[in-house]
């Protein structure tokens, strides 16, 4: 059967999907940021950046840009009414100290078992990025995942076991791709959900690893 991939915008609206009420969340430098801005109005919900916001919200309106105001990956940001700033340093304690509710963060690998890479290819001459990464996958109570569940090259990025330098280990709990979205176990990968069209067996096809049934 056919299926369409989930587009940036619908995948970010998947994961703010699963966000409870209440929960303080920190999301990470990429796709991750698109998350603002599918969190509904009605639902309250403190996102964190880790240099030194709590309460941001969605992004600016285009030409309402203030570049004083900005997260990790130096996008402008809003900021929401009792949002506040602070030091670089009060924010990794945020994050050391076991006070976010849930971490959204990309990846170049997960594991079945939920272990981590993503700041570092191994290859020679790429550019190492480990930020706030580390901190982040151990320091918050959830890590989920965002990503596209494949390479441009086709191979999958969810795999038995990381062959890139480890962020954390068995720290991921959920992975939200382009097509599917799966917990990681100590027992393998479960799904949750697929787009219209993909059988779990297609979908167990790509990524090369057997799948258990939500």
């Amino acid at each position: 059967m056919s299926y369409t991939r989930r587009s940036k915008d619908e995948l970010a609206a998947r994961v703010a999907q699963d966000i409870p009420e209440g929960a303080t969340v920190n999301l990470g430098i990429g796709q991750p940021t698109l998350v603002a801005n599918h969190i509904p109005a009605s639902r309250e919900v403190l996102l964190h950046s880790e240099n030194g916001i709590l309460g941001m919200g969605p992004a600016p309106v285009k030409g309402q840009e203030d570049y004083d105001l900005i997260n990790a990956g130096k996008q402008p940001v809003t900021l929401l009414p009792g949002g506040a700033f602070f030091h670089h340093a009060d924010s990794f304690a945020m994050m050391r100290g076991g006070h976010l509710d849930i971490c959204v963060l990309g990846a170049f690998q997960v594991s079945a078992t939920g272990d981590l890479a993503n700041w570092h290819t191994g290859e020679p001459d790429a550019i190492p990025a480990v930020g706030g990464a580390m901190d982040l996958a151990i320091g918050a109570k959830q890590t989920w995942v965002m990503m596209d569940l494949l390479t441009k090259q086709g191979q999958s990025k969810l795999v038995q076991a990381c062959t890139y330098p480890l962020t954390g280990i068995a720290c991921v709990k959920r992975v939200y791709t382009d097509l599917a979205t799966l917990a990681c176990t100590p027992q393998g990968l479960v799904l949750i959900d697929t787009v219209p069209g993909l059988a779990l067996e297609e979908l167990s096809h790509l990524i090369g690893l057997p799948l258990k049934a939500n």
